[in-house]
């Protein structure tokens, strides 16, 4: 595959993760990817894929997935209770095999992207699991005696929210990259391609909220990247004008619409203390 990642019309890439998309692609390494949650790490999976014009694959893990799952499963329950009933299927023992994700994207003959997403969710035994198979790009199958080899290499991605630490010899393998939470020149284009002729009024009064609430001390759960697109949406919906976001009694310190914003009954405590405190001291807003 040739084709260097260069972002999409959809999403806007910065510089640093434009050149880990493609180091990952020239060392043929899993990208993996860490970063607020927000901050997009699935959807460059997506968007990948999409500039690449390659097909995607997604294995989104939970805290019961089992790398073999990945690989294949065998139904055996299910054939014994075939050979009882007599059943023709029985005689192929392929017929109660389950193919994973990896079996499919290493079967693809056009490149795949294959997204591993919250690898951090599952056993900290997980990925060292994997290990083998990410090295050579095959694995056996027991039940039918054949090897499966990937026909070309997938490009692969794996998003991780830090909930576990990773293994030292599975991060060797991997190409790293820190999705920063984006500057406000880089929100205002992100902004500007989900809302398209917005008025910048708004988004400026919009943004500058945003980005006080972020520096509130206490906050349990900082309002990310898809947190503020929701609330945009929101404000274009219920036509809530940008002098209504330049509110400056203190008695209004929570913004409309907030629960777009805020995620949790602690933080909209918080902010209601704030404003609580800023109406006896007559203060102007959090975050200075």
């Amino acid at each position: 595959m040739s084709q260097r990642f260069e972002g999409t019309a959809d999403y806007v890439a910065t510089e640093d993760l434009k050149v880990a998309v493609n180091a990952a692609v020239a060392l043929e390494r899993p990208l993996l990817i860490k970063g607020e949650p927000g901050t997009g790490k699935t959807v460059l999976a997506y968007e990948v894929a999409k500039a690449m014009n390659a097909p995607l694959l997604t294995w989104h893990i939970k805290s019961t997935t089992k790398a073999q799952q990945g690989l294949y499963e065998y139904d055996a329950v299910t054939r014994l209770r075939d050979s009882q009933l007599g059943d023709e299927r029985v005689k192929d023992v392929r017929n109660y095999i389950k193919k994973g994700k990896l079996w499919e994207a290493f079967e693809s003959g056009q490149r795949p992207v294959l997204l591993i997403d919250e690898i951090d969710k599952a056993d900290i035994e997980f990925p060292n699991d994997l290990l083998q198979e990410l090295d050579r790009m095959e694995f056996f199958v027991y039940e039918t005696g054949e090897t499966i080899k990937a026909k070309v290499r997938p490009v692969m991605i794996i998003t991780s929210n830090n909930e576990k630490e990773l293994p030292d010899a599975f991060l060797r393998r991997c190409f790293f990259h820190y999705i920063r939470f984006p500057e406000e020149q880089t929100m205002q284009a992100i902004v500007d391609v989900h809302f398209p002729g917005i008025k910048q009024k708004l988004v400026s009064e919009a943004l500058r909220i945003f980005y006080d609430m972020r520096k509130v001390p206490g906050l349990k759960k900082k309002p990310s990247t898809s947190e503020l697109l929701d609330w945009l949406k929101l404000l274009l919906v219920e036509d809530i004008d940008e002098t209504v976001l330049r509110e400056k009694d203190p008695t209004k310190l929570i913004p409309p619409l907030h629960g777009a914003l805020l995620k949790n009954e602690q933080d909209v405590h918080l902010f209601e203390r704030l404003a609580f405190l800023a109406r006896r001291e007559g203060s102007a807003r959090p975050g200075q």
